[in-house]
């Protein structure tokens, strides 16, 4: 049935209250109404009549407590038949005048992370039920009065686990406005209307009056029609007995402000009676329904927060709760306590950070379980939606599947295999998704950037996401080793928020890695990026504003080279310079390395030469103490990668020119040693082993490099093509560092006499012991380990 055609030309009512209906008609207090109905069908099949008559499209079936914790209260079983049977007595009271929607209601208990019971317990539970309504021959379902929103989401994937039949979702909110368990509406709905219901709404708990505001305040939000079974007033208690203050007139009063404020489904709850019904459906006969407003709707949730994104506003996510780089975090994680998880929440919420990434990757620790861990604790003690960072799918899956809300999964690139795992589990849990631009191999440009979006825009659109669901990083790389980052990152944003209308996102921080005051970049970076059209940005909410550096917006917008101004202004040291008198032509070579000047360097060599100086000489005494010294000014952090990077380019160029004047004599010992260096299997990053590359090569080493996502078996084939002595290997991310342990374990079984090295943002001293390797944590320390490496 599609449910569509329910409400596209009239406001569709519903039924009203049956247990108040069946107690009139002979049902004793105290006993399982289930078990009470199929014993008496006719009387409820006389209920159902009445209230066809009075106008109901959908009759709601006699099985709100038939689940199994329910009904072993009465000391019942055979959930299956029990529900089956009812909703035969209901399709047969329908006929062809209404339809049957299996009425599912809540456990009595709550659900994990909030409650006892385990998700996947509740999910079990709830499919009981929706089988024996399915045999019963149900048009719909309906799940309602639910005060947890994890049991709701957990009632509600067992129905679309089950069949593709609708599904309604109503909550009851108290005077406060939220749910017993504290949901508040909108979060409600965001959550709901995302993993697959049809229909969300409310019911029970309040009358008429409350309830509209309710609808008042969800229809701008919402993607689905929405529903409302209000009960019939307040409660009395009159002679002992419970008494419901509206009368028929007074609750249908409220029928033509429920049709403006957009309600598509209208019943009554408790009190109700088909007289309440039929008086309703007469004031709304003639209603134009309102019809959902949007068809996506970007926003996230937790259990108790909506985080609605607007293109015009920032969102800030919380980087802090991620064990890379964080000695005392990975430690925790490791002897499972959570103290500082705890408190890295508290103080991103308290800096105002919205959402929260969180990432549980690190060695010797169990990420599935460990993010299960984290985002029940958050879940439970703070109230921003999360971020689900992690590149294994199963992690995804498990997180997705049990968090209480909607969440963002951090990230969805163009690679096929994991596009074709991760899109349709976005899809399944209702989740926005982070769409990086990159595919097998890191895109050079613009237009490489563009083809990945559009390889997952295409796949994600099949699926029925819309660009509201979608969130494109603008994939900053480090200005300091890539001078366009800045505005290739931009154009990124632009075409993303201006052409495809999606939601921008990026990590804020990785724009001014290996550069002085880095606060200063990262906000100029974020005005910048505001202005080209950024909503999101994950970074540290202590660290973070949005101002403009002149200085700054120069460098990230690559006009000011080598970062030479920016370095003058922040570095707290200027570069060396020269003596306006003459000086020897050597120390002029060693100042040109000193200074990074890769344009004068090669003349400048040529004129040493020319002077007199051998070229062994040469590159030993000057060139090889100038790249060292030039190393020491970098670990005193008086230099910074721009001026490595530049400086191990002159010596380069310089080298470079000497080489054919080297005669094939070896300049130093160091020269017969040969590197290997190769980014491992699945990792595709390669910036800092092309710096380590470059370094060691200055230092006389003879480097092979296998570029990224370098195979075990192609890094084991090279070292016994190369006879190689040293073997780097880098990655940048947890998933894929296990990967130098693979390496490292096939080369002892190959009896390789090789020694290794290993480097990257996620890896520690403590891991590459573990795995037998020596730590170098940038290319000056790689090159100095390998310089004391013994055979």
């Amino acid at each position: 049935m599609d449910i569509k055609a329910l409400f596209k030309r009239k406001i569709v009512i519903l039924d009203g209250a049956v247990g108040t209906e069946l107690q009139k008609r002979g049902m004793p207090s105290g006993v399982c109404p289930e078990s009470w109905c199929l014993d008496n069908p006719a009387l409820l099949q006389s209920v159902y009549a009445d209230y066809i008559a009075a106008g109901s499209q959908i009759i709601y079936t006699c099985t709100f407590g038939a689940n199994r914790l329910k009904l072993a209260k009465y000391n019942k079983s055979g959930v299956f038949n029990i529900n089956k049977q009812l909703a035969q007595i209901a399709k047969k009271a329908a006929g062809k005048k209404a339809f049957v929607a299996g009425d599912i209601g809540p456990t009595g208990e709550f659900v994990e992370p909030f409650g006892e019971i385990k998700f996947e317990d509740a999910v079990n539970i709830f499919k009981e039920q929706v089988k024996g309504l399915l045999a019963g021959g149900v048009d719909l379902f309906v799940i309602e009065t639910m005060m947890d929103i994890q049991e709701a989401r957990a009632a509600l994937l067992a129905v679309r686990e089950l069949t593709t039949k609708p599904a309604i979702v109503t909550m009851t909110f108290e005077a406060s406005g939220r749910t017993l368990n504290g949901t508040d509406p909108l979060s409600a709905l965001i959550t709901l209307q995302s993993l697959g219901a049809a229909a969300v709404g409310c019911n029970c708990s309040t009358g008429p009056e409350k309830m509209l505001e309710v609808i008042k305040l969800l229809k701008p939000y919402a993607t689905v029609p929405l529903v409302a079974k209000p009960n019939a007033g307040m409660p009395q208690l009159v002679s002992g007995k419970t008494i419901f203050e509206m009368d028929d007139k007074n609750f249908a009063a409220f029928g033509p402000a429920f049709a403006r404020a957009g309600v598509n489904f209208l019943g009554g709850c408790c009190g109700t009676t088909p007289a309440h019904i039929k008086a309703i459906a007469q004031k709304v006969k003639t209603a134009k329904p309102i019809l959902p407003k949007r068809k996506a709707i970007g926003a996230l949730s937790s259990a108790r927060r909506a985080v609605v994104l607007d293109k015009n506003k920032f969102c800030l996510v919380g980087e802090c709760i991620n064990p890379t780089g964080k000695k005392a975090l990975a430690q925790e994680l490791r002897e499972n306590k959570f103290t500082l998880v705890r408190a890295l929440a508290q103080e991103q919420e308290l800096a105002q950070a919205k959402v929260l990434d969180v990432n549980a990757g690190t060695p010797g620790v169990d990420e599935k379980a460990m993010l299960l861990e984290m985002v029940k604790l958050l879940s439970v003690s703070f109230v921003s939606p999360l971020v689900l960072d992690s590149a294994k799918e199963e992690v995804i899956e498990g997180a997705l599947r049990l968090y209480p809300g909607r969440a963002l999964i951090n990230s969805i690139c163009a690679e096929s295999a994991k596009m074709k795992k991760l899109l349709p589990l976005a899809k399944k849990y209702g989740a926005m998704f982070i769409l990086l631009p990159l595919g097998k191999k890191l895109p050079k440009g613009l237009s490489e950037r563009k083809e990945n979006i559009q390889i997952v825009f295409k796949a994600a659109k099949k699926l029925g996401f819309m660009p509201e669901d979608i969130a494109i990083d603008g994939m900053v790389m480090t200005v300091s080793s890539y001078p366009k980052a800045g505005l290739l990152a931009l154009e990124t944003i632009k075409y993303a928020a201006k052409t495809l209308k999606c939601n921008t996102i990026v990590g804020l921080s990785n724009i001014s890695f290996g550069l002085p005051q880095r606060a200063v970049i990262n906000s100029t970076f974020l005005s910048l990026a505001r202005k080209a059209g950024l909503n999101m940005a994950i970074a540290n909410p202590m660290h973070i504003e949005e101002k403009t550096d002149p200085v700054a917006k120069n460098l990230l917008l690559d006009k000011d080279k080598d970062a030479a101004a920016y370095l003058a202004n922040f570095s707290g040291r200027s570069l060396p310079a020269a003596s306006a008198q003459e000086i020897p032509a050597r120390e002029k070579v060693s100042l040109a390395i000193i200074q990074g000047n890769r344009e004068d360097i090669t003349a400048l060599v040529k004129q040493a030469v020319d002077s007199g100086l051998k070229a062994q000489d040469l590159v030993n005494q000057v060139m090889i103490p100038a790249i060292t010294r030039v190393g020491e000014l970098f670990d005193k952090k008086e230099y910074f990668l721009p001026q490595l990077i530049a400086s191990a380019e002159s010596m380069k160029r310089g080298f470079g020119f000497l080489e054919p004047l080297l005669k094939g004599q070896a300049v130093t010992p160091e020269k017969k040693t040969v590197v290997i260096l190769a980014t491992v299997e699945g990792d595709i990053h390669d910036i800092g082993k092309n710096i380590v590359a470059l370094l060691l090569r200055n230092h006389g080493f003879d480097v092979v490099d296998l570029g990224a996502d370098v195979s075990t078996q192609k890094i084991i084939s090279e070292i016994k093509k190369h006879e190689a002595s040293i073997v780097g290997l880098s990655a940048l991310m947890t998933t894929t560092m296990i990967n130098m342990k693979k390496v490292i374990e096939a080369a002892k079984k190959e009896k390789l006499n090789c020694r290794f090295m290993v480097g990257g943002a996620v890896v520690t001293g403590i891991y590459a012991q573990t795995i037998g390797a020596q730590y170098a944590r940038d290319g000056v320390a790689a090159v100095k380990v390998a310089q004391t490496i013994k055979f």
